[in-house]
């Protein structure tokens, strides 16, 4: 959820369009205008990670109307037929896993 860095004039940001990092709209928000690398100094996306990722929350894939097209109704009976062909599995995380995970419900 934070970020941590020193700015050149701590409490303060630029306005100047050189400075990358700016106070977000929100209280606790930060914004980056460019790539951000995490192991990396030659990150080619807007975040990479290289090494293990720990998410403790949950990972957003936003998705609305605004972003699609050719909206339309389905055959229910269909989808139903479909969704019934979907196999279902149930397990438990290998101990080994779950103690580095910090998951205590295996």
């Amino acid at each position: 959820k934070y970020i941590c860095f020193q700015a050149s004039n701590p409490g303060q940001f630029e306005n100047d369009s050189d400075v990358l990092w700016q106070r977000g709209h929100g209280p606790d928000t930060t914004v980056y205008h460019g790539r951000v690398g995490i192991n990396t100094d030659a990150p080619d996306e807007a975040l990479v990670v290289c090494g293990n990722a720990k998410v403790m929350g949950r990972v957003m894939h936003p998705s609305d109307s605004r972003a699609k097209q050719n909206i339309r109704e389905v055959d229910t009976n269909e989808q139903l037929r479909r969704i019934a062909q979907i196999k279902l599995v149930e397990y438990d995380y290998k101990p080994e896993f779950a103690s580095v995970m910090g998951i205590n419900n295996t």
